[in-house]
């Protein structure tokens, strides 16, 4: 059996003698031992033996017998030698000869239920860039240098703490200059100890879900509304129950049948549409909220780039003690790749969130949440988002005038202009199939989104939506062009 050994080594490893020949011969012994070329409990040559017949040291193939041995796939018998160990157990797949089975054949790839639901309504786009992807800014024109040194010169004096799992709630820092900020510019009520950091907004709303609701608990969205809360909710085990949008916002109706325990709206800037919740329809929410003793979810989307008027207030800055969880992001404000959202809770449930967050994410990037946040003091943030606005207000008008210079007011009227955002709803007859059309013109090299995708019930309206956030001014025509042929051709069939 040694001279076996011996034989089927040395056909196999390489003669010369480098470092990877360890490794080498290791990889040799184990697969043969997998392949079931060597029964168990064959005895393998001494050490010494071994180094002597393969010409290599002694010492080498001690470390990998010492490494077989560790890993289980050797055994050692006092006095009497290494021999192969039982795998049967460990590996109980093997087929008949010792041989395990080729790798994918018989492996489970199985998906949960839940899994293979959310895989099968799966809508997030391949592509996230280019003319006209809704909802991407212009990741260019963010002054990256400025917070690179900034980072550059924390990791160069950073305290352990920084570098450690993340203090609970996120960076001590961040927390105090968000709350100066939503304070100051959005009329929100919060303390820093309220404010819970997440990693993007779709782990702040799957914490809210978790944390507040149990499975069969019903959560009222907006018809239309961004199709991945409504996932994020229904995988968690909710319930949820479209409540139709006008041009005042969500319009809860008698009569309410179940009540909701979660409520998500966004009433500053209602995705997709663009309307504004009016005071009116705000008293009424919050008086449902307390009513059903529910929690509005605000989701203050794109409330920054507001090209007319003054900003709209946040819904949870109304009154005192309002039922609202505050839920913001940096994604559209800076970029989607730097992951950091937040939520300002009411008070009782601000320590709770942020223990369980700990439990559940853990959460990090210390080092880039105290690099925003000096950020945010300095008044560079402020100063970027301006500027942005000047230059999202510029595409806005450009993307606007080729609309009209091609199809008049008819697929966007001048009352349906929203003035805030990053994107534009193109509005298509109802025999368009706009899933069908925008898939075309992905073939084309534009990207937008159908309007339909974001209707949960059976009644929708057809349309597109454009992004104008991502796209110079000077390359906007090219794009759009290939568009329109794509939209005319749609409605001529």
């Amino acid at each position: 059996m040694r001279d076996l050994w011996l034989e089927h080594l040395q056909l196999r490893l390489p003669q010369r003698a480098d470092a990877l020949l360890g490794e080498r011969l290791y990889g040799c012994i184990r697969q043969a031992i997998l392949d079931g070329v060597f029964a168990t409990g064959s005895r393998l040559p001494a050490s010494r033996e071994l180094a002597q017949g393969l010409g290599i040291s002694r010492n080498t193939v001690t470390k990998v017998f010492d490494q077989l041995l560790v890993e289980g796939f050797l055994t050692a018998r006092v006095g009497s030698g290494t021999f192969v160990a039982d795998l049967d157990s460990a590996y109980p797949l093997r087929q008949p000869g010792g041989a395990l089975p080729d790798a994918g054949s018989d492996a489970p790839t199985g998906l949960s239920r839940r899994g293979a639901a959310l895989i099968e309504h799966a809508s997030a786009s391949v592509r996230q860039w280019g003319a006209f992807m809704p909802g991407v800014p212009d990741v260019r024109l963010f002054p990256h240098v400025r917070l690179q040194r900034r980072l550059a010169a924390l990791s160069a004096s950073a305290a352990p703490g920084m570098l450690s799992y993340p203090e609970q709630g996120g960076d001590p820092q961040l927390r105090r200059a968000l709350a100066n900020h939503l304070t100051l510019v959005r009329g929100v009520h919060c303390a820093p100890e309220r404010i819970l950091i997440t990693e993007g907004l779709h782990q702040g709303i799957d914490l809210i879900s978790r944390l507040l609701a149990d499975p069969g608990d019903l959560a009222w969205l907006e018809e239309p509304g961004y199709w991945g809360i409504r996932r994020l909710l229904e995988i968690n085990g909710l319930d949820t129950q479209p409540v139709a949008v006008d041009d005042e916002g969500m319009r809860p109706e008698e009569p309410f049948g179940r009540p909701p325990r979660l409520i998500f709206t966004t009433p500053s800037h209602h995705y997709p549409l663009g309307a504004v919740m009016s005071i009116q329809r705000r008293r009424q929410l919050l008086d449902l909220a307390r009513r059903f003793d529910a929690l509005i979810v605000e989701d203050d989307y794109d409330s920054e780039f507001r090209y007319s008027g003054s900003p709209i207030p946040s819904l949870q800055g109304l009154e005192p003690g309002a039922p609202v969880i505050y839920a913001g992001t940096f994604s559209k404000t800076i970029y989607p790749g730097l992951r950091i959202a937040y939520l300002v809770l009411p008070e009782a449930l601000a320590e709770g969130f942020s223990s369980a967050y700990l439990d559940l994410h853990r959460g990090g990037h210390g080092l880039t949440q105290r690099a925003l946040a000096e950020f945010i003091d300095s008044g560079e943030y402020a100063r970027h988002v301006r500027r942005m606005r000047s230059v999202y207000g510029r595409r806005r008008e450009q993307l606007s005038s080729l609309i009209d210079a091609r199809f008049g007011t008819s697929l966007l009227p001048a009352d349906a202009r929203d003035r805030a955002g990053l994107h534009l709803v193109l509005q298509l007859p109802d025999a368009v199939d706009d899933v069908a059309l925008a898939r075309e013109s992905a073939a084309q090299g534009v990207l937008v989104r159908p309007l339909s995708c974001y209707y949960a019930g059976e009644t929708v309206r057809r349309g597109l939506m454009l992004g104008y956030a991502s796209v110079d001014e000077s390359e906007m025509c090219v794009p759009f062009e290939r568009l329109a042929a794509c939209i005319e051709r749609a409605m001529a069939e």
